[in-house]
């Protein structure tokens, strides 16, 4: 009895490290465990998978989402206030995000991004609990939402844990960004989804993919936005690479030193098409009218 529960125990030791080893966010813990969690002692452990154990369920889809009000008619209420979510990247697209929307008198960005958060563990951090919670408490009219780099790892759903990239983990992922997108309308919240970049491992780069392409299929489905950041994010070639020409030609470090997240001037290239997009939608893009000059009678 005695050496079936070591077993056990070093079987559970050897997924809850392996989970970890999964994400980059994970790996970070590990290398440095205050950062990650830091005063939150008694957080959950990151990621461990567990294999299936019965058949795939069939996910129902949602119900229509509600439609919002226009980003331009919102103006007229008052300032646009913008609302960042998503993981340890977002945290870096709210930075480039409010550097580039600062000057803009009636528009607010406000973060609620956290790392080590992702759409694929809600046992660990249930993101749509937590992000009702936020904009209970912080209302928001517009949702820029960056979800990913920690998802490629099993979603349980009603008993039933899903290997990452099968057909019930697919499903399972669109139920969720489903249930978040219709969540944050039925608020009034205009949603706004960002890709993922390219990365640097060819395996990682790969899940990466698969989670953009699973994302873009849902905005598309349900009519929200969608900005892809893979081919602003690559070479000419197609490729992954640290430095990339900016605006002038000139080729800057993008890339942090783990080939997942961005360096500053890499957040910035990211978030001008965002900014772009919803000074466009609300109208900001356009130069104000100049009045017609009355030319009094003689």
């Amino acid at each position: 009895m005695k050496a079936g529960v070591n077993a056990l125990t070093v079987t559970f030791l050897v997924g809850v490290l392996g989970g970890l080893l999964l994400t980059p966010d994970g790996r970070h813990w590990l290398r440095n465990p205050t950062v990650m969690l830091g005063d939150r002692a008694n957080a959950s452990a990151p990621p461990v998978t567990a294999p299936v154990t019965r058949p795939v369920a069939a996910v129902a889809a949602p119900p229509p989402a509600p439609t919002v009000t226009p980003l331009s008619a919102r103006l007229t209420q008052g300032p646009l206030r913008i609302g960042v979510f998503g993981d340890s990247m977002a945290d870096g697209l709210y930075t480039g995000l409010y550097r580039d929307l600062r000057d803009e008198p009636k528009i607010t960005v406000t973060k609620f991004s956290e790392v080590s958060t992702g759409l694929s563990r809600y046992d660990y951090v249930d993101i749509q609990a937590k992000t009702q919670r936020q904009i209970d408490e912080t209302p928001v009219d517009v949702a820029v939402i960056l979800f990913g780099t920690n998802d490629a790892q099993g979603i349980s759903l009603d008993g039933v844990i899903h290997h990452f990239g099968t057909d019930g983990w697919k499903a399972a992922y669109a139920t969720r960004i489903d249930n978040l997108v219709a969540m944050l309308r039925s608020r009034d919240v205009a949603v706004y989804w960002v890709g993922l970049p390219r990365m640097k491992s060819d395996r990682f780069d790969g899940r990466m993919a698969l989670i953009n392409d699973v994302v873009e299929a849902r905005m598309k489905a349900l009519g929200v936005p969608y900005l892809a950041t893979t081919a602003l994010t690559s070479n000419a070639e197609g490729g992954y690479e640290a430095y990339l020409p900016n605006d002038s030609g000139r080729k800057v470090l993008m890339r942090a030193n783990d080939g997942i997240h961005m360096s500053m001037a890499g957040y910035l290239r990211m978030s001008a098409p965002v900014a772009e997009r919803l000074k466009r939608d609300a109208g900001l893009d356009r130069p104000a009218a100049t009045p017609t000059p009355v030319t009094p009678a003689v």
